[in-house]
């Protein structure tokens, strides 16, 4: 029997995130089964104008490896749209191996952990929140320690519920 590998997945969507980001945790469910996730934050496009993104983390575990979790991701993208990887632009969907358990892995395409944890606030803070007394595989540090440091990223963030995501009372 294998055993499972803790998986941390970014995800975000700013164009119509009420649609992509339920849909991208169901394909996400249909193929890894149960999820952990994080609150929702929105919080400012960065590096272009764009409307604000609807970014949270989601964590499960599989026995899968790593390119095999990779390329589900990018499957779930295009799935829902995605046609293409540009960096710098809105996008339906987008979804960011994180963590692949404790690994420390770069072959020029998968690059884990990834360095979004220490850049960007929508991705440390909801991680914190689920994994607070986890570990960084590269810092040695646990995330509740790397988000309340005075280095942390501080890009603006809102906590926003389901309810105000889908429209539903």
């Amino acid at each position: 029997m294998t055993m499972g590998v803790d998986i941390a997945v970014g995800i975000g969507s700013n164009i119509d995130p009420s649609r992509y980001i339920p849909a991208a945790l169901e394909a996400l469910r249909a193929r890894f089964g149960t999820l952990e996730v994080s609150t929702l934050y929105r919080c400012p496009a960065v590096g272009f104008d764009g409307a604000d993104f609807i970014n949270l983390v989601v964590m499960f575990s599989t026995g899968a490896p790593i390119e095999q979790v990779q390329t589900a991701l990018r499957d779930i993208e295009t799935e829902n749209g995605r046609a293409q990887r540009a960096r710098d632009g809105s996008r339906t969907l987008d979804l960011d191996l994180l963590l692949y358990g404790a690994t420390i892995h770069d072959d020029g395409t998968i690059r884990v952990p990834r360095a979004d944890i220490i850049d960007y606030a929508f991705v440390l803070a909801p991680l914190a929140e689920l994994r607070p007394q986890g570990v960084h595989p590269s810092l040695g540090r646990t995330y509740a320690a790397l988000w309340a440091d005075e280095n942390a990223p501080r890009q603006p963030l809102i906590a926003i519920d389901w309810a105000e995501l889908t429209g539903a009372d």
